[in-house]
This record gives C-alpha cells, structure tokens and sequence, in this order.
C-alpha cells in the first residue's frame, strides 16, 4: 500500500533556525582559528558559483577564475571584511558582491607579489562539482549579455534555490520518498500548465487525485524551505519577501 507523504507539517518559521550566514561570517571574524577555518569553508562551499561566474564573465580564463576564486576567499579570511561585517549595511549577497568587485580591482597588484592563494586551499572544484552540480541551465541569451553582477545574482539565486531543493529531497529520502521526490520536483517552482497528472499517477501507481495532493505538499514545503535560506541571507523577516522576489526576477532573466 503507498502511504502519502507528509511534507508540509514541518514548516515553521525561518527564524527557527539560529544559523543564518551573518552569524556565520561573525562566527568567522570572531571565533578560534578552527571556528574560523570552519566558517569560511561552510561560505565557500556555498557560495562559490556565484563568485566564480563573476570573475569568470570579468574576462578571466576558467583556470584564472579557479584561482582567484579560491584567493578571494583566502583574502576574506585574512583580511578584514568578516569583522566588520554589518547586517544593517545590506544583504549578505550585495555585501559580497561588493567585496569581490573590490577584491578584484586590487588583484593585479596581489598576482606578482605570491602564488594565488598561498599555502591554503579551501576549493575541492571535483569534489564540489561532484556533491553538487547545478540544475540552472542558462539561456544562450543571458551568457551573451548578462554582466558580471547579473551573472552572479542569478548564479547566486540558482545556489539558494538549489540548496533549498537539496533539503527537500533529504527530507523525502529520510521518510522513504524519494520516488515521489524524483518524479514531482522538475513541478515545484510553477503552476505549471503541463503536468500530466495521468502519467505521474501511473508512474507512482496511485490516482491522480493523491498526485495532486502530493504535489502540492511537496510545494508548500519546498516554498517554506527556500524561506528559510532567503532568511539565512539577511537579517530581518522583512527582507524575505523582496529578496525572495529578487532572486525570482534574476532566475527568469537567466532563463530568457
């Protein structure tokens, strides 16, 4: 007998969780060496494909970029952005973005001085391709013309959306559903108008009408999901509603 998911009684507020990337990135410029160590490699493993893409469509070769991300990151480590790092000055996401247009206006001067990076390596490039290879698949328009700032915001929307979605498929896999999972998640963003309820019924083996229900628990959760990462980016509950429809307005752009 196929029991029907219960995805949605989990969703409470975003604030439940007290790890947001401000406290993170405080945790960074505040804590132990292994704090710290352990802080900057929770905000690389996030967020290096967004500050990739930037540097990449800034003109720098893909093995430059690799390089230049990783230093940024090192740089960010051993300079000052974590500690005076603010919530009140913005969103974690512009506050970035500003410390990586900086970071690279200064890195010619840097590049002669020391190999890239120093002795410390924080990017895994294989091994975080591997664990995570991105879903977004950008139009041939928006590589054509998106800059480099509109480049990293969809990049940077596409890893919010993306780790939102992780979530709800470990939730699916930990309740054994991880067949409704694979066969509903290409639905979860849209209403979209080319669902075929009959073929997913078939495919699942149970009405149409339990897909429907399924579909819809599988989308309150993963929006309540995305909430809470949209929330883990900045620092009141006001900011969710325009940052959420931010990052929205950046994927439709990447997909034009």
């Amino acid at each position: 007998m196929f029991v029907e998911p219960n995805l949605a009684t989990e969703s409470d507020s975003p604030r439940r969780f007290a790890t947001t990337r401000w406290s993170v990135i405080r945790a960074a410029g505040a804590g132990s060496e292994s704090t710290t160590r352990t802080a900057l490699a929770e905000l690389c493993r996030l967020y290096w494909r967004p500050v990739f893409a930037f540097i990449c469509r800034r003109g720098n070769s893909t093995t430059d970029a690799q390089d230049l991300t990783q230093d940024f990151f090192v740089k960010v480590l051993e300079g000052d952005l974590l500690r005076r790092a603010d919530p009140e000055r913005g969103r974690f996401r512009s506050l970035l973005l500003k410390s990586l247009q900086g970071f690279l206006n200064d890195a010619h001067d840097r590049r002669q001085a020391k190999k890239r990076g120093g002795d410390l390596e924080f990017v895994s490039w294989e091994h975080w391709m591997a664990e995570a290879p991105s879903h977004l698949q950008l139009s041939q328009r928006a590589l054509a013309s998106a800059t480099p700032e509109r480049l990293f915001d969809i990049r940077w929307a596409a890893t919010v959306v993306e780790q939102a979605r992780g979530r709800l498929r470990e939730e699916c896999v930990a309740r054994n559903r991880r067949r409704v999972f694979d066969a509903l998640s290409g639905y979860l963003s849209t209403e979209r108008s080319d669902v075929s309820y009959p073929r997913l019924a078939s495919n699942l083996g149970v009405a149409g009408d339990a897909v429907r229900r399924f579909l819809h628990q599988l989308r309150v959760r993963y929006r309540a999901l995305l909430r809470e990462e949209v929330a883990r980016t900045v620092e009141t509950d006001a900011d969710i509603e325009d940052e959420i429809r931010y990052l929205c307005a950046a994927l439709a752009t990447g997909s034009e």
